[in-house]
Formats: structure tokens, C-alpha cells, sequence
């Protein structure tokens, strides 16, 4: 079964190169479990941007060029010298210091540095297996370890999924810590929201990993540490993040997520998204016979989709008319009624809800009766304050 699923997504993505999952893949797809479409095209590693700029409907979102340069001396800065800089921030953020001692007087003997970066020809699964070994022996040491780009895997939608956080810290005593590195700025000790929110669910989703393989949750600690730029300057700082409640929403949305193979199975065997690059490696496939195939994939669009996902425009159109497309809140008050004519059509009373849709028409009813209400009573009332004359 695995191997026929496997055929199948590489088929569906075409001669194009995987793209990989990555954290924040994992977060945006764990946001909106109920879309087959996100599901089927981030298995088979499809490229979205690629594909949503053929089919008409480019992303309005995402990195740019300057801001991942940006992002990678950042982070050679934050581990050069032997990752001093990080070490000593390690004790004003955890209560931990290299060659000092722990909380409670372990004594903690000098910091060990092991890189789990790629080595030649090393496959995933090889670089997976020294990362393991590292872990383990890591644990059982009586200093402060760590070690650069571990490869993890977790399993989403029955798929295996390989991951890559920047660090991780591994205390005496074997108490794990996801260190995460981002290039947004922390200026007088606050940092833009949405991205610190981001930064906590993507570090949720690599302490998930490790306790999954680790086989021990709680040797994984919920606080994870963030290393950010410090006002306008290069120079880093740590901030340590309590992740538990993206921890329980995470575990919950993977739960949620139906199986890739399952998805899969349902499709017609002729599906592909293989963009069919010319000698100058621009797509030749039409946007036609591509837009047909995401006709066949499931989606389940809401506004969130526009800050996460690549296709977002494309399913927008799509939902264009439907009340999914209002947002979720929407869509659960309106269950069962799916487009925003029958919607006003059941407030006005003139279309009979069916016995699904009774519940939510009684309430538009209602809604329609009051706001009717509140424009005959508007003039009115505005006429009767001006009776009383200017206040003295």
C-alpha cells in the first residue's frame, strides 16, 4: 500500500523535484485539516507557488530573497565562535550557565558542539539515524550539548516527514530544548505578534518530533528558546516561549488529518500537476488542464488560507458566493446552508429550509426581523433627539 501510494504522488506531482515539509508547512496544514487539496499537493511535494502563479492566481506571500540572506547570517552569527554568544544567553533564559552549574547545583562540565548538518552523498534516512544516535547520547551526558540541524521525522497523515530545526539544546541531566533562530527584530522588548505566534507553533511542531522519537515527552521541555535580533542591531537575544497550548492544539489538528493514502485512493489515476517545464525550465503546461485537476481535489478555502497558503487566491475565486468563504465562525453558525443566496433567501422567508438547514434559518429570520427593526426605528429616533433641542 505504501509503495502504490508513493507512485501515486510522485505521478501527481510530475518530473519536478519534491518539495519538502517543513514546520511551517506542517503548522498550515494542521490549521485547516478538513483540505484534501493542501494534503494531496504537500505529500506529493508539489510546488503551490509555482503552480498557483501557471493557473493565474499568484501568491501575495512569502520570503523574499534579501529576507533569507538576512536570515542566514543571522543565524552564522548566533553560532559563530563555537555558539558562545547563544551559550552564555542559555543561563538568562533557562537559569542554566556552560561550566557553571544547573538549577538545584548540578555541576555542569564544558559545553560539547555536534553538528547534525548533511554530510556528501548522506541520505535522509542515514543522516536520520546519526541524529538518533546523537540524541541518545546526548541525554545520558553530564554537560550542555548541542547539536545544529537534527534531522526529525513525524508522521502526518500516515506520511512520514523529515524536519530541521536550528538547534537543539540537550541540559545535563537529558531536559531537551528547541532552540529556534529568526531574522524579525525584537525592538524595545516587543516583537511583531504574528510572527512570534508563528515562530511558537513551528517550534511546537519540532518539540512534538523529538518527544515523538524520543519516546519521552516529558524529557522534551515545553519552553522553548527564541533567538532574535536585539532593537536594530545584529546583535542576538533569547526569549524563552511556553508552547504547551500550541503543543495540545497540534497533537489535536495531526489527530484530525485524514490519512494520504486514503485521499489518494479516491482520485483518478490519470491526475498529475506535472507542470511540464520547457528548454528554458518555464512551465508549458496549460493553465486549463491545470485548473481542472485542482477541480478535482477537495478544498476547503477560509480567509486564514491567504496568510498561509500558496493557493489561497485560486480557492478564494472558487468560494466565491459561498458562505465558507465569510470565515469559520461563519460557516458553523451557518451549517448547512452553503452559499450566500440561500442565505438571504431564508432570511427574506422565501426559500423553504430543508431539515438541516431549519436551525440556521430560524436564527437569519430573526436576524433579518431585528436589523428591519433597527432601520425603521433609526429616523425616528433621530428626529425625536432633535425635538429636544441643543443640549445646554
Amino acid at each position: 500500500m505504501q509503495d502504490r501510494t508513493e507512485s501515486r504522488l510522485d505521478r501527481i506531482r510530475g518530473s519536478a523535484p519534491p518539495r519538502r515539509h517543513d514546520a511551517r508547512t506542517i503548522a498550515a496544514l494542521t490549521r485547516n485539516p478538513g483540505c484534501a487539496r493542501r494534503g494531496v499537493l504537500d505529500a506529493a511535494g508539489v510546488d503551490k507557488d509555482l503552480l498557483a502563479r501557471q493557473v493565474g492566481f499568484p501568491a501575495a506571500f512569502g520570503q523574499s530573497r534579501f529576507a533569507i540572506v538576512r536570515g542566514n547570517v543571522f543565524e552564522a552569527r548566533v553560532k559563530a565562535d563555537g555558539c558562545a554568544d547563544l551559550l552564555r544567553m542559555f543561563h538568562e533564559c533557562l537559569g542554566s550557565e556552560p561550566g557553571g552549574t544547573e538549577p538545584g547545583g548540578t555541576a555542569a562540565g564544558e559545553p560539547l558542539l555536534v553538528t547534525g548538518d548533511a554530510e556528501p552523498n548522506e541520505t535522509l534516512a542515514a543522516r536520520h539515524e546519526r541524529t538518533v544516535a546523537a540524541l541518545r547520547t546526548a541525554s545520558g551526558t553530564d554537560r550542555p550539548v548541542l547539536i545544529t540541524h537534527p534531522l526529525l521525522r513525524l508522521a502526518v497523515g500516515g506520511q512520514d516527514v523529515h524536519l530541521e530545526p536550528d538547534l537543539v539544546l540537550v541540559r545535563p541531566g537529558g531536559l531537551f530544548h528547541v532552540v529556534e533562530i529568526k531574522s524579525f527584530p525584537v525592538i524595545d522588548g516587543q516583537a511583531e505578534g504574528e510572527k512570534v505566534a508563528a515562530a511558537a507553533i513551528q517550534a511546537a511542531v519540532y518539540v512534538l518530533a523529538l518527544r515523538r522519537l524520543l519516546g519521552r515527552p516529558d524529557a522534551v521541555s515545553h519552553d522553548v528558546v527564541l533567538v532574535c535580533p536585539r532593537d536594530f542591531s545584529n546583535a542576538p537575544m533569547a526569549t524563552r516561549i511556553d508552547v504547551r497550548r500550541q503543543l495540545l492544539v497540534l497533537d489535536h489538528q495531526l489527530a484530525r488529518l485524514s490519512a494520504v493514502d486514503a485521499l489518494v485512493a479516491a482520485l483518478p489515476p490519470d491526475l498529475t500537476f506535472d507542470l511540464a517545464p520547457g528548454p528554458d525550465g518555464r512551465p508549458t503546461r496549460p493553465a486549463a488542464e491545470l485548473a481542472a485537476g485542482l477541480s478535482r481535489l477537495d478544498a476547503r478555502y477560509t480567509p486564514d488560507c491567504l496568510s498561509m497558503c500558496e493557493l489561497a487566491f485560486r480557492c478564494r475565486h472558487e468560494a466565491a458566493g459561498r458562505t465558507a468563504a465569510l470565515g469559520a465562525s461563519v460557516r458553523e453558525e451557518l451549517g448547512g446552508v452553503e452559499t450566500v443566496t440561500e442565505v438571504l433567501e431564508l432570511a427574506a422567508g422565501t426559500r423553504a429550509p430543508t431539515a438541516d438547514q431549519a436551525e440556521a434559518a430560524d436564527r437569519l429570520r430573526t436576524t433579518a426581523r431585528m436589523y428591519a427593526a433597527g432601520l425603521a426605528a433609526g429616523p425616528a429616533t433621530e428626529h425625536a433627539a432633535g425635538d429636544r433641542g441643543p443640549t445646554p
